[in-house]
């Protein structure tokens, strides 16, 4: 009866963490859509960029967010902090909603769903658009968003992924960045 109970116990577990994770944005990419606009298409970075932050942070442990490979190099935890910091200036840039809770001290879990969230939002505003121009501002050009926080950000989910293979755990071999979903 007991053993009964545990098994139990650790199967509906089992069940309400993949229930969660499924319910964060982009588990998979969302449809494309029907037409290409400026909008559209920065959008459509800002999916791919979703889908490969998911995917790099998900089932990280502790001793993955941990792990430095050199002296002189970020953690991994170190990096999704970066992350998430870029995830909000990208939301910040084209939003009328400016977000004031940034500097709340975070988990990891936090960080990841609050940034996944964050680029869904960025994706939900710019697909919107036809013209992106109105994002300019009295400092930069929506340009610099594309090639700044954007790319950046596109460039530290592979490092994340670097550093849980050195760590040892390496990234899910069915996710299919081509396609946007996991492989069967």
């Amino acid at each position: 009866m007991k053993k009964s109970i545990i098994v139990l116990v650790l199967i509906c577990t089992s069940v309400a963490i993949a229930q969660s994770e499924e319910t964060l944005p982009y588990y998979e990419i969302p449809e494309h859509p029907e037409t290409y606009t400026a909008g559209t298409v920065a959008s459509r970075m800002l999916d791919g960029l979703g889908f490969r932050y998911y995917w790099a942070t998900e089932g990280l442990r502790v001793e993955d967010l941990e792990y430095k490979p050199s002296e002189s190099g970020r953690t991994s935890a170190e990096t999704i902090d970066h992350l998430f910091g870029l995830s909000n200036f990208i939301l910040n840039s084209i939003s009328t909603e400016k977000r004031s809770d940034t500097d709340k001290a975070l988990t990891f879990e936090e960080k990841r769903k609050q940034t996944l969230l964050n680029i869904k939002k960025a994706s939900e505003i710019l697909r919107k658009k036809d013209d992106i121009s109105q994002f300019d501002n009295d400092r930069f050009p929506f340009w610099n968003i594309i090639n700044g926080p954007i790319s950046d950000a596109l460039w530290h989910c592979g490092q994340v992924v670097m550093l849980r293979r050195a760590s040892g755990n390496p990234f899910n071999s069915k996710v299919s960045v081509f396609q946007g979903k996991l492989r069967e």
